[in-house]
């Protein structure tokens, strides 16, 4: 029997738990990776609380290094880009200790193929030649900050619109050394084509996935809600700041417009470490309820009335989106949060970006809420698989042409 070859897998956070979009999908590929190859993993641990998930991880990896990373001090060691003119995300995710494993692990164990997770770890190996390097940008990042600084005040819209094109031109040039970058959609990867038509013939997408066995809308749970009201949830890491300003703008704007037609309605908005603008929300109005971290999420999406995504900031491909879909719940939401998603006439979801016609859409779906959205469900079950999209990454990894 041949021995498994060795891969490379770097990252810039530790992928586990998977309980937030870009550890859904490295965890997932970490997963499929182990069935084929030999992992050596480097990470960062952005988070104390996930320290105790390293152990985890031991039994995807030959060999793994995961390093703490504080986000304020490297907030401050970030600034070194501005004295030399580069993206600042690349001071922030340069670690010694990293580069040093990475240049051992290379040499002693003869790696010849890397996967790079999120464009800022790619620094790490492009030094070394004759490695075949497949980068997953996931999301366009420098049109993120783009977006970001469209929506910020003078001085972090100078920041952010700095970053945009720096980081922009390192992607660009990261492009152009790999074998082939890929991002979370077909969506997505036309809108970096366009940015580094060059290189287009190298670029590509893998999507996302979804849990199907433990998104399941069979599944019992017992019930977060009273009785006695309705409830609108959305999830997501709530220290994010395009989940805080879109749950602000449903609350502030939309919100008020349902309750008008369905008072006894509430806003659930589920996730960790919620920003004081997200917790401010429920002070000022009781129909919305600030849950903070929770065990699991599964039992808040499978009593939800409806679920919403009303992201006016968004990349790729949104998990949010795909597990309520997959647990048969109808979603409204912004035409962003469902750009890498393909719909359908016949699927339950609602698209609108103007306050007054998002509330009519819930308002719609409301009415309906004893009738599941089983189309929801056979939708991503059909087009989002981990399994078939591990195995496109793998056979990319092992030298597969880039065939869409």
């Amino acid at each position: 029997m041949a021995a498994m070859r060795k891969l490379l897998y770097l990252v810039h956070r530790i992928p586990y738990p998977p309980n937030k979009g870009d550890k859904i999908r490295s965890f997932h590929f970490l997963q499929a990776l182990a069935q084929e190859f030999q992992i050596y993993l480097g990470a960062f641990v952005d988070d104390v609380e996930d320290k105790q998930y390293v152990e985890a991880l031991k039994p995807f990896c030959r060999e793994s290094l995961c390093i703490d990373l504080n986000p304020k001090v490297q907030k401050i060691k970030s600034l070194q880009g501005l004295l030399g003119g580069e993206a600042l995300s690349l001071p922030y995710y340069r670690n010694a200790e990293l580069q040093a494993w990475v240049d051992k692990t290379i040499s002693e164990q003869g790696i010849e193929r890397v996967l790079i997770f999120s464009s800022p770890m790619a620094q790490y190996v492009e030094k070394h030649q004759n490695l075949r390097v497949v980068a997953d940008f996931v999301d366009v990042d420098s049109d993120k900050w783009r977006q970001f600084a469209e929506k910020k005040p003078w001085p972090a819209s100078w920041i952010y619109s700095r970053e945009a094109k720096k980081l922009l031109a390192y992607e660009k040039r990261i492009a152009a050394q790999v074998a082939a970058t890929i991002l979370v959609s077909e969506r997505e990867a036309e809108l970096f084509k366009t940015l580094a038509p060059e290189v287009r013939y190298k670029i590509g997408f893998v999507n996302n996935g979804v849990d199907f066995e433990s998104f399941d809308p069979d599944l019992a749970y017992a019930s977060p809600f009273p009785a006695q009201h309705k409830a609108i949830v959305f999830t997501g890491a709530m220290d994010y700041w395009a989940n805080v300003d879109a749950v602000a703008w449903f609350a502030e704007q939309v919100l008020p417009i349902i309750k008008q037609r369905q008072p006894d309605i509430r806003f659930y908005i589920v996730g960790s470490k919620p920003a004081k603008q997200v917790q401010l929300l429920a002070e000022k109005d009781s129909a919305v309820i600030v849950t903070g971290r929770v065990a699991d999420v599964k039992p808040y999406i499978a009593y939800a009335d409806i679920v919403v995504a009303p992201l006016r900031i968004a990349r790729g491909i949104q998990n949010k989106v795909l597990e309520a879909m997959s647990m048969a719940k109808a979603v409204v939401a912004t035409s962003a949060a469902m750009e890498g998603i393909a719909l359908t006439a016949e699927l339950q979801v609602g698209i609108a970006d103007e306050p007054a016609l998002f509330a009519m859409q819930v308002v719609e779906y409301l009415r309906m809420r004893s009738v599941p959205a089983l189309i929801n469900r056979q939708y991503v079950q059909a087009h989002f698989s981990w399994r078939q999209n591990g195995d496109k990454l793998c056979r990319l990894l092992a030298g597969a042409d880039f065939i869409q």
